[in-house]
Parts: C-alpha cells; sequence; structure tokens
C-alpha cells in the first residue's frame, strides 16, 4: 500500500525527529518567530536550526501551514452557515405548516359561525367578526403557500368606495338562502350644479 505524502508542516521523508522537533518549535511560536528565538528555547546554536531551516524549508512549510489553517477556517465558517441556512429553512418550514393549519381551523369557525348566523331566524348581529376570520384565514394560507395575498377595492360607478354589506358576501358562499343585502356608497355628497348664466362667487341678484 502506498503511503500518503505528508503534509508540508509534517515530518518529512529522511527529516530527523530533532530536526523536525525544531520546526515544531518554531513554527508553533507564532507571527513573531525567530531561528534565533526557537534556538534559545531549545538550547541549540542558531547556525544549526539555520542549517535545519534551509534543508528543510522552514518558511515555505509555515507559509502552507498558514494556508491549511485559512482552508479549515472557511469550511468550519461554510459549515456554520450552511447549518443556520438549515435551521432557518427549518423554521420557516415549521412557521408555514404553522400558518396553514390555523388558517384552517379559522374557515372551520368561520364557516360554522356563517351557519349559526344562517340558522337564527333573527339574525342578530352583523357578519363583520366572521368576515375578519375568512380573512385571517386567507391571509394565513397565503402565507402557507408562499402566494402573494392582495385586498380587492371595490368602487362605485362614480369612482368612490362601495361598501358591499357582509350578508351579501354569505349569499354568494351560500346560493340559494334568502339573504338581504345592501350596498352603501361612501362618497362625499356634491354640490348642487350653478345654473347656466348664474354669477359664481355669491347669490343672484
Amino acid at each position: 500500500m502506498t503511503r500518503a505524502k505528508p503534509l508540508p508542516f509534517e515530518q518529512q521523508p529522511g527529516e530527523s525527529a530533532r530536526a523536525f522537533a525544531a520546526f515544531s518549535c518554531y513554527l508553533n511560536m507564532g507571527a513573531e518567530r525567530s531561528l534565533a528565538d526557537a534556538a534559545r528555547k531549545l538550547g541549540k546554536s542558531t547556525m544549526v536550526l539555520g542549517r535545519w531551516s534551509r534543508r528543510w524549508g522552514w518558511v515555505d512549510r509555515v507559509a502552507a501551514y498558514g494556508v491549511h489553517l485559512a482552508a479549515i477556517e472557511r469550511e468550519v465558517t461554510e459549515a456554520s452557515v450552511r447549518n443556520k441556512a438549515a435551521e432557518w429553512l427549518n423554521r420557516d418550514e415549521e412557521l408555514r405548516d404553522r400558518n396553514w393549519k390555523t388558517g384552517e381551523r379559522a374557515w372551520r369557525l368561520a364557516e360554522e359561525a356563517i351557519e349559526r348566523w344562517i340558522a337564527n331566524p333573527e339574525r342578530c348581529g352583523g357578519l363583520e367578526g366572521i368576515a375578519k376570520l375568512l380573512d385571517l384565514a386567507s391571509i394565513l394560507g397565503h402565507r402557507a403557500t408562499g402566494t402573494p395575498y392582495e385586498r380587492v377595492a371595490v368602487t362605485g360607478a362614480d369612482g368612490g368606495p362601495v361598501r358591499l354589506e357582509f350578508e351579501a358576501a354569505v349569499q354568494r358562499v351560500y346560493g340559494g338562502h334568502t339573504v338581504e343585502a345592501e350596498v352603501v356608497a361612501e362618497t362625499p355628497a356634491l354640490p348642487a350644479a350653478t345654473p347656466a348664466g348664474a354669477p359664481t362667487g355669491g347669490p343672484a341678484k
């Protein structure tokens, strides 16, 4: 079996244990390393360490070690980002599922309320609460499916806003039931037209 080639900062073929120990000491001294400091720490002469440094390429091996550490740091950072992304994706899926289930409950509550309202002959109260439930259910459904939700503004013939009573909405959903509806135009009153030839800015004389 072929032995894998050692990394530059590992012990090299033919490198003695003493020479590699000296290199390891030099490598671990950090950015302020020097042969003189390593020699003092090891109790050896600077000349010996200089010979080993040239023979075994200490400068290049230190640079290779820096590149190796940078690659590891980058991999760790990327792995952390991927894990965070996966975590937020799971949270997003959980939120979508929760919105869907809550929207379904809102639909059921609204349908039950409408049935009770239709069954009540006196029909006390309005359907504002039911309409809000239906609106909430629709919003949550759109959020769960990731589709946009837009409110549609209804305008009258003259361009002003028109309010359609909630009874009319129920009539559309529950066809066959007699439900009275009223359309109320919420537009400001227009001033009376000025007769032709009459002066403006005051009463005619």
